[in-house]
């Protein structure tokens, strides 16, 4: 049985004492705590019943793997899914995996064309106070429905496919407080990237190297309850970016409104960290201070007006937990009755296709078409360039150098929408703020959960 990268939290059972409750706990010490199923001493692995696996490469050796470890029928997890984000293939090119096959082994399979396995799977399946484990550092999205959620080894999955368990160790945490108010222009985005500016890096490697452990980042402070869940899952998934084994927020009234409006509210269960609980280290952040900000292909993240006067052959929308729907709509209310400039290709790629459906309703869909966006396939490729090269700018962070660069020498810098927007009509990177027409923008309460591409059996 193989292990996680996590280790044992400073000289104390962090887990009994989540169990027992006798002492304060952070959000990650509720999760894990009562998922403890044998060992968990100090300086030693722990195991650990799992909720929720997501697949999302390598599904078929997986679940072959799993079966040479005792999988015959059904997994005993509560829920598997397995993600095709391949929609777009040549002929003759084999498909991702046998579906029949995962469906027989009890996994649900996410069809090619429903979207990118984070936002998807935090829309129709995170749920809070659940463990999910995966193959992809993008869903540490669903942390933004408290969900937590860790990238583990193809044998570590094949163990939780077949066992239902992990053999882990437990985290030490470093705590965000999030205070003030976002200005107009400013988004969810530049609070990610401003964590990366700040060098919230390099508190994260400092706590993993003090206690030897790797580090899970839990969100707090008042700014919280300003953020929708899906504009914490896209700060939830920095995770990687900052060295951090995952993100988490709290579970609050807006987890509960949002889980209702996706007709799953039998899933919300209330979770915050302890008043007084102890911390590797706090990051405090004032989101009223940020400014419009722009990752670029080196990594560092600037103040937009930087990198004013950059020129864009192309611009993205969407992509895997690039942008919310909010964002979405923001960018079509920007864009209206404007045209996309003639050196620019405007992509939009629909990060699920709930947010595609409820844009269609709406009109906004029609509004970005008629400015000069290009409706384009929710494919993986799309994030690494392979299919549109060139300088681009996107909401998507691009999690990792191999997906900031192509090979062909393009780049991509990374941006909020409203960022994006400016750029659109202009053919180069602006501060967005010299539109000076803020848009307000509602999100439909009743949205479409009809899951037509998601197969069970």
């Amino acid at each position: 049985m193989t292990g996680t990268v996590f280790a044992a939290y400073g000289p104390g059972l962090i887990n009994m004492r989540a169990k027992a409750g006798d002492a304060p706990c952070t959000i990650s010490q509720k999760i894990l705590g009562p998922r403890q199923r044998g060992g968990g001493r100090p300086g030693e692995p722990a195991l650990l019943a799992v909720d929720q696996i997501v697949l999302t490469d390598g599904v078929e050796s997986v679940i072959e793997d799993a079966r040479t470890r005792g999988l015959t029928k059904k997994t005993p997890v509560e829920l598997a899914v397995a993600y095709d984000g391949h929609p777009t293939r040549r002929a003759g090119e084999p498909d991702a995996f046998s579906v029949r096959q995962a469906l027989a082994h009890g996994l649900v399979v996410s069809r090619a064309g429903m979207g990118f396995a984070a936002p998807v799977h935090t829309e129709r399946f995170a749920a809070p106070a659940r463990l999910c484990v995966t193959d992809s550092p993008r869903l540490a999205a669903t942390g933004g429905a408290s969900m937590l959620t860790l990238t583990v080894t193809a044998a570590d999955l094949a163990q939780a496919l077949a066992t239902g368990t992990i053999l882990a160790r437990m985290p030490v945490t470093v705590s965000v407080q999030l205070t003030g108010r976002l200005r107009p222009f400013v988004s969810a985005t530049d609070v990610a990237l401003e964590l990366l500016r700040r060098g919230t890096i390099d508190v994260v490697q400092k706590a993993r190297a003090r206690h030897g452990v790797p580090v899970v980042l839990e969100f707090g402070g008042p700014a919280v309850r300003h953020f929708s869940i899906p504009e914490r899952a896209h700060i939830a998934q920095i995770a990687s970016e900052v060295a951090a084994a995952s993100a988490v927020f709290p579970s609050d009234e807006r987890t509960q409104v949002y889980l209702r409006d996706q007709r799953r509210s039998k899933a919300h269960r209330v979770l915050t960290a302890d008043t007084g609980v102890d911390v590797a280290d706090v990051v405090q952040l004032d989101v009223g201070a940020i400014d419009p900000l722009v990752r670029g292909p080196d990594g560092v993240v600037r103040p937009v007006r930087d990198l004013a006067g950059t020129a864009v052959d192309s611009v993205l929308i969407g992509g895997d937990g690039g942008a919310s729907m909010k964002d979405v709509l923001t960018v079509a209310a920007l864009l209206k009755a404007k045209r996309v400039h003639e050196k620019v290709a405007l992509l939009f790629a629909p990060p699920s296709r709930q947010i595609l459906e409820v844009l269609a309703g709406s009109g906004a869909l029609a509004e970005l078409v008629s400015v000069g966006a290009r409706i384009i396939e929710p494919d993986v490729g799309v994030l690494s360039q392979a299919l549109y090269p060139g300088t681009q700018l996107r909401t998507c962070l691009a999690l990792g150098p191999s997906t900031t660069r192509s090979s062909d020498g393009g780049s991509a810098y990374t941006a909020s929408a409203e960022t994006c927007a400016h750029a659109v009509t202009r053919g180069e990177i602006g501060d967005p703020r010299g539109q000076k027409r803020v848009v307000r923008v509602t999100v439909p309460r009743e949205l479409p959960t009809d899951d037509v591409f998601i197969v069970r059996r």
